[in-house]
């Protein structure tokens, strides 16, 4: 979990059956900070720090959601990047142009992955860069990054604005489209187009896109690269939303970011130990010990 201030109390991130899910501020609510969490199979992925970064391992063809808590007494907007892409509209602006979920007070979501309309969400998943989300819209510069940007809200609404729909006794939680309504992936949403999601329904297909370089000229580097970790677009689900007015302050309150990484890359960078194995294992083997031969059936 990453914090912008001092450590969440664990007990206001509990997980549940609906998207979002609410706490009652007490008395210590000043000393909780935003944060940002990675759900794999719905509990937060280790962090590691290291480098200058935080780390969480990236776990190949696991689905994964971002949990986003927003501590305070009003409502924040946050805006959320994956792979250097917004998950709402996949395009790339600054924070304070994208596109926002609007989280009540004392206030979770859940974001499961990448809002292709206004009713469906699609899956984040671990895969390589080859197999990709960022790789079928034709940009990998960013990838192994997720980040979220907390902006407080000012007293003036305005119009234009996103919401999630839930039942009338459930909290809201909202998206912000700071330039008008509208959006969507930049060429097309991909999953609305029977060709796109014919390519990229089924996990563990690559999304098709039309590579800069024939694969004769690239580099070793390059082919490297492309086995390193990123995002997919996967399975549907359900994930609707609406527009509302927020009119939030011009500097943000918080700004979270995460790495991530598969194991391998993690030992590499030093941010895991590198663990023994083949012939090192082997070097350390001993041929005598002081016991004796063990029984199968327990007896001595």
């Amino acid at each position: 979990m990453r914090t912008a201030g001092p450590a969440l109390i664990a007990a206001a991130l509990l997980a549940c059956s609906a998207p979002a899910s609410t706490f009652a501020a007490g008395p210590d609510s000043d000393r909780r900070a935003f944060s940002m969490t990675v759900l794999v199979d719905g509990a937060p992925a280790p962090e590691y720090a290291a480098r200058g970064r935080v780390y969480v391992e990236a776990l190949r063809g696991r689905d994964f959601s971002v949990r986003l808590y927003n501590p305070g007494p009003d409502r924040a907007a946050v805006a959320l990047s994956v792979d250097g892409r917004n998950v709402l509209d996949a395009k790339r602006t600054s924070a304070k142009d994208a596109s926002k979920w609007i989280l009540g007070p004392g206030q979770s979501l859940d974001v499961p992955g990448w809002q292709i309309s206004g009713q469906t969400s699609r899956r984040f998943f671990f895969t390589e860069t080859a197999r990709s989300y960022a790789k079928w819209l034709g940009d990998t510069s960013n990838v192994g990054t997720i980040e979220a940007v907390f902006y407080r809200e000012r007293r003036t609404p305005t119009a234009g604005i996103a919401t999630k729909a839930v039942p009338k006794d459930e909290p809201e939680l909202r998206v912000e489209e700071a330039q008008g309504l509208g959006g969507g992936v930049e060429g097309g949403v991909p999953g609305e187009s029977p060709s796109v999601s014919a390519e990229v329904r089924v996990r563990g297909e690559a999304p098709s896109a039309k590579p800069s370089t024939s694969a004769s000229a690239e580099t070793p580097a390059r082919r490297e690269s492309d086995t390193f970790a990123a995002t997919g677009i996967g399975a549907r689900t359900d994930f609707s939303v609406e527009w509302i007015a927020f009119d939030q302050e011009p500097q943000p309150a918080a700004t979270l970011a995460l790495r991530y990484e598969f194991r391998e890359q993690l030992v590499r960078l030093g941010v895991l130990p590198r663990e023994r194995e083949g012939l090192a294992v082997r070097e350390h083997a001993r041929g005598f010990a002081p016991e004796y031969a063990p029984d199968p059936d327990g007896r001595r």
